[in-house]
C-alpha cells in the first residue's frame, strides 16, 4: 500500500524529497528518493530514533536506504547511524577519524548527549555502535540516485563544527532543496559549541547560498524551512556576533 509523506508525519518539499522534525531536540532528518536508491540526511539522536527513521524511509521509498549523509558530527544528528547498516555513509573530511573506536571523538559525543539529557545507557550504546564514515567529501561530490535524481554533497565548512556537509537535492524543473545541518537554525539562535569555528561560519553560509541560489529551499538543522533571505540575515548576524569583517 502506498503511503504519503504526510501520513507518516513528514513534510514533502519536492518530488521525492522530504524531511521530518524529530522530537526532543527538534532535529531535522531528510530523505531523497530516486528510481534506484534512497538517501537519508542525518540519522537522529539514538539507535531507537534511527530505527524509526529507517522504518519510515523504507515505507516511503519501497526499498532500503542505500546512502546516509551526516551533515556534522553532533550526537543528535549521528547517533542513529547504526540503524542503517547497509547504507554507504558520507561525511565531511575529518569525520571518519572522530568516529574511530575508542577515540576521544566518541567519548565527547557520548558525554555531550548525556549532558543534553539522553539516557546514559542509550548514549553509550549509540556511541559504541557508530558506523565508520567510509566516504569523506572534500570539495563536492555528486551522487546519482537514478535517472531522475541527483544529490550534491558539499564540504562547505568549517563553521558550526570543523566538519560541515551540505546536501543539495537536485530535482528537474524545481528549485534545489538544501539540507544545511546546523549551519542554519530557525528555531533559535545558532549554537556555537567548543568545536565551532566562528571566524569561518559566515563564509560557510556564503558558500551555501552560492550552491543553492536565491530560489532554493533551505532546510535548517532545527526549525522550519527558510529561504535565501533568512540565510543571508543569519550570516550577517553571525558575522556581527563573532566580529567577522565582511
Amino acid at each position: 500500500m502506498t503511503v504519503t509523506w504526510e501520513e507518516l508525519g513528514w513534510e514533502r518539499l519536492a518530488d521525492g524529497v522530504g524531511r521530518c522534525r524529530l522530537p526532543g531536540w527538534d532535529c531535522t532528518a531528510g530523505l531523497v528518493l530516486g528510481a534506484d536508491a534512497a538517501l537519508m540526511v542525518d540519522a537522529g539522536s539514538s539507535l531507537d530514533e534511527g530505527a524509526r527513521l529507517h522504518g519510515a524511509a523504507r515505507r516511503l521509498a519501497g526499498r532500503r536506504v542505500t546512502h546516509l549523509a551526516l551533515t556534522h558530527p553532533h550526537f543528535d544528528h549521528v547517533f542513529g547511524a547504526a540503524a542503517f547498516p547497509d547504507a554507504e555513509v558520507y561525511g565531511a573530511v575529518g569525520t571518519h577519524a572522530l568516529f574511530a573506536p575508542g577515540g576521544q571523538g566518541r567519548r565527547a559525543l557520548r558525554a555531550d548527549a548525556v549532558a543534553e539529557g539522553l539516557d546514559a545507557r542509550r548514549a553509550a550504546e549509540a556511541a559504541d555502535a557508530l558506523v565508520p564514515v567510509r566516504h569523506e567529501v572534500r570539495g563536492e561530490r555528486v551522487l546519482g540516485l537514478g535517472e531522475d535524481r541527483r544529490v550534491l554533497l558539499a564540504d562547505v565548512g568549517p563553521g558550526h563544527t570543523g566538519h560541515d556537509l551540505a546536501v543539495l537535492a537536485l530535482v528537474p524543473g524545481a528549485p534545489a532543496v538544501v539540507f544545511c545541518g546546523d549551519l542554519v537554525e530557525e528555531s533559535g539562535e545558532p549554537q556555537a559549541g567548543p568545536d565551532a569555528v566562528p571566524a569561518r561560519w559566515p563564509a560557510a553560509l556564503d558558500r551555501l547560498l552560492a550552491l543553492g541560489g536565491d530560489d532554493a529551499l533551505y532546510v535548517p538543522g532545527h526549525g522550519a524551512v527558510v529561504d535565501a533571505a533568512f540565510v543571508r540575515a543569519q550570516r550577517d548576524a553571525l558575522a556581527a556576533r563573532f566580529g567577522v569583517s565582511r
